[in-house]
């Protein structure tokens, strides 16, 4: 993607979230991928996307955060193309998509990219525009009146999203949906609008403007590279992976079968 397209979309983007209905969306999105974050942990976890100042990842226990840019920005950990990302394979616990592969050249080569550096049972954070919902719509009216914005989204689908991700060996969790009654207006209207919004988000009405797509990746027969690491005194991004405790052994089994006898029948 050339570097003039890059920074327009980020720029557009960005406004877009400003804006006082982006912001109602932004902070559904956070209360959408609070549990999420919550409940994934491991050492490294990406924010990826065309979005330079909406970090998602605030929540989240995982103190090694790498927010990537496709424009040099201060909060800016890596700067890189969503798929040509200068990070290890196998090697990020958590990463949130937001927006890149929508608005990408190659969604296929982005989504080859993140499961690449994704490690084995590694969770996947997806958020992307429904098209098939009100947004969808007014989004794709907006293509065609020349927002400059729009006219670079190709929406993919959450059922696309599914198929993609099914071929690469990911294994998706849950589909929340978000912004499914935009609220417009004022005072009763407003009022009225929210909470209606609010009922279609507990009932995860497939019309939501957004949504959030959890998957993890699969990878039978693999084990985590962590072992490896260690002992290569090898760092990733100027952090080291943190030490562990072996496991004991687990006893064996006597070639009988028998139970082991307590200490108690030792003793007697």
């Amino acid at each position: 993607m050339r570097s003039n397209d890059s920074y327009q979309i980020s720029e557009g983007i960005d406004q877009w979230y400003e804006r006082p209905r982006g912001q109602y969306v932004l902070d559904a999105l956070h209360s959408t991928l609070e549990p999420v974050l919550a409940t994934a942990f491991g050492y490294h976890a990406v924010q990826l996307g065309f979005s330079t100042k909406h970090q998602l990842l605030d929540s989240s226990p995982i103190n090694h955060r790498i927010y990537v840019a496709n424009e040099a920005h201060a909060r800016a950990g890596l700067i890189a193309n969503s798929d040509e990302l200068a990070l290890a394979s196998d090697s990020i616990d958590l990463l949130v998509a937001h927006h890149s592969l929508e608005f990408g050249s190659s969604p296929h080569a982005v989504l080859r990219e993140i499961h690449r550096v994704l490690a084995p049972q590694g969770q996947l954070l997806i958020v992307g525009f429904n098209p098939y919902s009100v947004l969808g719509a007014s989004t794709l009216l907006r293509r065609f009146t020349g927002s400059e914005l729009w006219r670079q989204q190709r929406a993919v689908s959450r059922h696309r999203m599914t198929d993609w991700l099914d071929l690469l060996g990911c294994d998706v969790q849950s589909c929340q949906y978000i912004y499914g009654i935009p609220p417009v207006g004022g005072g009763a209207l407003l009022s009225v609008l929210t909470r209606a919004d609010a009922w279609s988000t507990v009932h995860n009405l497939p019309t939501g403007g957004l949504y959030v797509l959890h998957a993890i990746k699969q990878v039978h027969g693999a084990s985590r590279p962590r072992k490896w690491l260690r002992e290569r005194g090898e760092r990733f991004i100027g952090l080291a992976v943190p030490p562990s405790t072996a496991p004991s052994p687990a006893p064996t089994v006597p070639a009988n079968g028998k139970n082991f006898k307590s200490s108690g029948d030792v003793a007697a």
